[in-house]
């Protein structure tokens, strides 16, 4: 669609066409940049708002008004604002971009500041549920100027008429929408009034809405902020806070956090969520920009590791997104995430040392979220040591009193190998920590530079051999041959075979290695498919790392018995049977080499169990 400017157009009541094509434009919003028709809402508010802004600049006398009323698929908004003259409507309501609080004394920056809208679509984006907009209006910067309509309809002509003089007596302002085919849902006076609640509870004047059935209009607006209210007792402010975060959020918060930083232009709270959250989700915030509701799903706001708050605030100085339903991340905001993130860091310190005990709750259900923060922050990990739970050889406990018997803190990388080794651990005064969770490796990994005299080492299978009771001797001695049989058998998985005795009686194998036993393991797997330059390759980084371990229980009457079968065969197969089984146990994933070991077994013993009479030869 083509028209001539319309900064130039005279003001006649003759039809005029927009500077855009008014239905594109309708597409675009509705489609691509709002999420939503229920904007229009805001974008009604909004210019009501920036009206009554710019005529207290220049009137600061003057009353304040700003009503919004529905019914019968109409929505009315009027307001006591700084009005339009003809010339104004043409140029400033039909035109992309403009807008009447930019330039003038106060210049496009103060105008950012004061005022709501930045980005000039106001009042057009009502089409996304109008067919029709009606605006009548009076200036207040020219007393002498007559009043002004201004009838658009979505075909994207509009006209500009003059009215007389007593048309409209006072300056400012009234929008009337009328709903287009399929949109009536959006201006029921029940859905427009939740949204004017929703987008304008905290904006800076009384505003009022009336549903058109003859009661008083209702207000819209609740302020000041209820983070922002005087109340008798710090209990009394955390049960007003407790309400807010239920009719808000939908849930009763374990605590609150004040998010106070006038420096930044920001004042609201955070609320500490009363059931554990997946460190991967990430919450949407509510935040409001000069009281007007931005958005209520900014994931943007706070640091990462921060998922266990949800947050609400107003601020004056974050940047909003084109359109206005998030923030910009500029550097701006990322000081402003840091400056938060730090707010709630302190609030953590001021609970372990003034409040341990709602800090023991909090722990309880969002310990991962600290342990996460703590992974960067030794000081913080210091002051949660006597907190922060870990899963040990000895129950669950926190690392200070785990350390307190344990100076020396072996742990595993993976819960399966925690759960073999912790009832052996234990019995013979081995100190482990699974660190098979989210974060913990990290967090023992930093441990010594919060406790230089704690000694951390990953777990490997020396360490647990030489906790675990010798055998005599002349015990080790008579089993010699068995012993012999057995390494033998596991020699080509790359499994050493020791004989020790250990608790607990009914675990008849111990399977064992460490990074080092695996790394060299997958080496010699490379080494076996690998082409002759890469053999040679390979055969050079031959190391000398301790292989994986079988670790059988002297102490175990099934032991004892397969160590006493006369068959070498039999021995074999059972000694494959045993390996099989702690690995099993283990829960390592299986290399094809081992899967054919347990086949063999398993079918050995069955012909052995079948026919024992032919089953004396070796079954290989």
């Amino acid at each position: 669609m083509t028209s001539a400017s319309a900064a130039a157009l005279p003001a006649d009541p003759g039809a005029n066409t927009f500077q855009v094509d008014l239905r594109g434009l309708v597409d675009l919003l509705s489609h691509h940049l709002y999420s939503s028709p229920r904007v229009y809402v805001r974008e009604l508010l909004q210019n009501a708002v920036d009206a009554v802004t710019a005529r207290h600049a220049v009137d600061p006398q003057a009353a304040i008004r700003i009503r919004l009323a529905a019914s019968g698929g109409r929505v009315t908004i009027e307001d006591s604002g700084i009005g339009l003259t003809a010339d104004e409507a043409h140029s400033l309501l039909a035109t992309i971009g403009r807008s009447s609080k930019r330039g003038g004394e106060h210049g496009l920056e103060n105008a950012r500041r004061e005022f709501l809208g930045q980005f000039g679509i106001g009042l057009l984006a009502c089409f996304v549920v109008a067919r029709r907009i009606r605006v009548t209006t009076r200036s207040a910067r020219d007393p002498q100027a007559a009043p002004v309509e201004w009838l658009a309809a979505d075909d994207g002509t509009y006209t500009v008429r003059e009215l007389p003089h007593d048309a409209r007596r006072e300056p400012g302002t009234t929008v009337e929408l009328e709903a287009r085919p399929g949109a009536g849902e959006w201006m029921a006076p029940a859905k427009v009034e939740q949204l004017a609640r929703d987008y304008g509870s905290l904006l800076p004047y009384d505003i009022t809405f009336d549903d058109g059935t003859g009661g008083e209009p209702r207000p819209v607006t609740d302020r000041p902020a209820v983070w922002d209210r005087p109340f008798p007792t710090p209990a009394a402010r955390r049960v007003a806070l407790a309400g807010h975060c239920s009719g808000l959020f939908g849930f009763t918060p374990l605590d609150s956090i004040d998010l106070d930083l006038p420096l930044a232009g920001v004042r609201g709270v955070a609320y500490v969520l009363p059931e554990p959250t997946s460190p991967a989700h990430r919450s949407g915030h509510r935040v409001h920009l000069k009281g007007m509701l931005l958005t209520d799903r900014a994931d943007n706001l706070l640091p990462d590791w921060a998922f266990f708050v949800r947050a609400v605030l107003d601020t004056d100085t974050l940047r909003p997104t084109a359109s206005r339903e998030n923030l910009y991340d500029d550097e701006t905001l990322a000081a402003v995430r840091e400056a938060l993130g730090a707010r709630i860091r302190a609030w953590l310190a001021e609970l372990a040392a003034s409040d341990p005990e709602r800090l023991a709750a909090f722990l309880a259900v969002h310990h991962l979220g600290v342990k996460s923060l703590a992974r960067h922050d030794p000081e913080l990990l210091g002051l949660m040591l006597p907190w922060l739970p870990f899963e040990t050889s000895d129950g669950s406990m926190s690392l200070q009193e785990f350390a307190a018997a344990h100076p020396e803190i072996h742990f595993t990388r993976s819960v399966e190998e925690f759960r073999q080794i912790a009832p052996i651990a234990a019995a013979h005064g081995l100190g482990v920590v699974n660190a098979g969770y989210t974060y913990d490796a990290d967090l023992l990994a930093l441990l010594p530079a919060v406790r230089p005299e704690l000694k951390v080492a990953e777990l490997d299978a020396g360490a647990v051999t030489e906790r675990l009771d010798p055998v005599p001797t002349a015990a080790e001695l008579a089993l010699a041959p068995f012993l012999s049989t057995a390494r033998t058998r596991l020699q080509a998985q790359g499994c050493d075979v020791v004989l020790r005795a250990f608790q607990p009686v009914s675990v008849p194998a111990l399977y064992l290695d460490d990074r080092q036993a695996r790394q060299e393991r997958d080496r010699t797997a490379a080494l076996d498919s690998a082409d002759s330059l890469w053999t040679g390759i390979l055969g050079a980084l031959r190391g000398s790392a301790p292989r994986a371990r079988l670790v059988l229980n002297h102490n175990n009457p099934l032991i004892r018995r397969i160590a006493s079968l006369p068959d070498e065969g039999l021995t074999g197969t059972a000694v494959e049977s045993l390996y099989g089984q702690a690995l099993l146990m283990s829960q390592r994933p299986l290399r094809a080499a081992d899967t054919a070991l347990l086949n063999r077994a398993f079918l050995g013993l069955l012909e052995w169990a079948t026919h024992p009479a032919d089953a004396l030869e070796d079954p290989q």
